[in-house]
């Protein structure tokens, strides 16, 4: 999700961006020194569970592609079964009645300008169906958030350019994570869902559908923080990902309903 560091970037961007005064930059940059210092940084890399997930019938397999950051690779999942790339495999390949092949692009601490070379390895061999999760590192790298919108949607274009069915998760709401304090969490609250209404926007311009993630998924995780994420407390524990794969299932299987069809 968001990068350790961006969270001074973020206390620095509130202070330029909203005109505040020195003792109110004072404090949110000791908040986010406070929430790294809780928050720890991340020894470990996602599980990668890549292959085909085929139910009793077989065929040529279903190509479903991830894209992203952290929460689309799945750090924090206890076990490759908890990966939300994984979970969907499963599920599209259940729904479908074929296999389903499941490739990961996604890496962690990815930016929206990174879904490039993501974008760039999967078009040598295009995918049937993707799925796209991104931004919460765009809000604390100070990414203009009309600039971090276009790049995701010229992204999106690529990839239904080649025939690929994209499904978009929208940034996150950061002030479900409960080790950063206020006000800063307010901040990084107030940035996320305004970079998720303006990827929706620009969205709605190109043939890819859109996931609510922070509408869908914040009070949830908000309502039980111990349930949902993972001991790092910044990201979803196999429970929180089982979550956000139930709220984009129906749309990626549409898609791939779709893409089968055509």
């Amino acid at each position: 999700m968001v990068g350790f560091r961006g969270l001074r970037v973020l206390a620095v961007a509130a202070g330029s961006v909203g005109g505040l005064s020195g003792a109110a930059y004072g404090l949110l940059n000791t908040q986010s020194r406070q929430a790294r210092t809780v928050i720890g940084v991340p020894r470990e890399l996602p599980f990668v569970a890549d292959g085909v997930f085929a139910p009793a019938s077989s065929g040529p397999p279903l190509t479903f592609a991830v894209f992203g950051d952290s929460i689309a690779a799945g750090l924090g999942a206890e076990s490759p079964d908890g990966l939300p790339g994984v979970r969907l495999a499963r599920e599209l390949a259940a729904a479908s009645g074929g296999p389903v092949r499941l490739v990961t692009y996604a890496v962690s601490g990815s930016r929206t300008t990174d879904l490039v070379p993501q974008v760039d390895a999967a078009l040598r061999t295009p995918p049937d169906v993707a799925l796209i999760m991104i931004g919460g590192n765009d809000v604390t790298a100070r990414i203009r958030i009309r600039t971090s919108a276009a790049l995701l949607a010229a992204q999106v274009r690529r990839l239904t350019d080649a025939g690929t069915a994209v499904v978009v998760g929208t940034c996150p709401d950061l002030g479900a994570i409960r080790p950063i304090p206020q006000p800063l969490r307010a901040v990084a609250r107030r940035w996320s869902l305004a970079l998720a209404r303006a990827q929706t926007r620009e969205l709605a311009r190109t043939e890819a559908t859109s996931v609510p993630l922070a509408a869908l998924l914040s009070p949830r995780f908000m309502a039980d923080p111990d349930e949902l994420f993972s001991p790092d407390r910044f990201h979803p524990n196999g429970a929180g990902y089982a979550l956000a794969a139930e709220v984009v299932l129906a749309p990626l299987c549409a898609a791939a309903r779709v893409r089968t069809m055509a």
